[in-house]
């Protein structure tokens, strides 16, 4: 479940509970916001979970770039040692590996960098997430504190 949609539902909770006449507190339905904050504890985890899933997936493509890399770097390197076998293409064979071998590197890079950009900002947008769903807790948080706070009563006249 989202976690915007069970703050929402916390906020919804406290919006509904009834006042104590003469004060600032509110009598809450204990059992729906302790629900609340079960599905929170469960929520937050999947959160990290998906952006662990996203970090391995970065991972798994990096490590499919180098065996990729590395397979066409052995594909040049028996091209080139069968083209080096004939006299007449040894320029030319020796041209085509490095071709290949650039052209692995640079493959390998340009994935390397592309999943870097795709898991920062899958994490990014995770951070954004978080950072707003824990400002939206605290200031509930304040203002829950604030509303239970007693009134500063007025001070009572001394006698001289």
């Amino acid at each position: 479940m989202d976690i915007q949609h069970l703050i929402d539902r916390l906020e919804q909770v406290l919006a509904e509970s009834r006042r104590i006449p003469l004060s600032a507190n509110l009598v809450v339905d204990e059992d729906r916001l302790f629900n609340i904050i079960d599905q929170m504890r469960v929520s937050i985890p999947e959160e990290v979970k998906r952006a662990n899933r996203i970090e391995a997936e970065k991972d798994r493509i990096l490590a499919q770039a180098q065996e990729e890399a590395e397979r066409i770097r052995e594909l040049a390197k028996h091209e080139a040692t069968d083209l080096v076998r004939r006299d007449t293409v040894m320029v030319s064979a020796q041209q085509r590996a490095d071709t290949i071998l650039e052209r692995a590197r640079r493959d390998a890079e340009m994935l390397r960098q592309e999943s870097d950009v795709y898991a920062l900002d899958v994490l990014g947008k995770l951070e954004e997430d978080l950072l707003r769903s824990l400002s939206v807790i605290r200031n509930g948080m304040r203002k829950l504190e604030g509303e239970q706070e007693p009134e500063s009563e007025e001070p009572e006249p001394t006698s001289d």
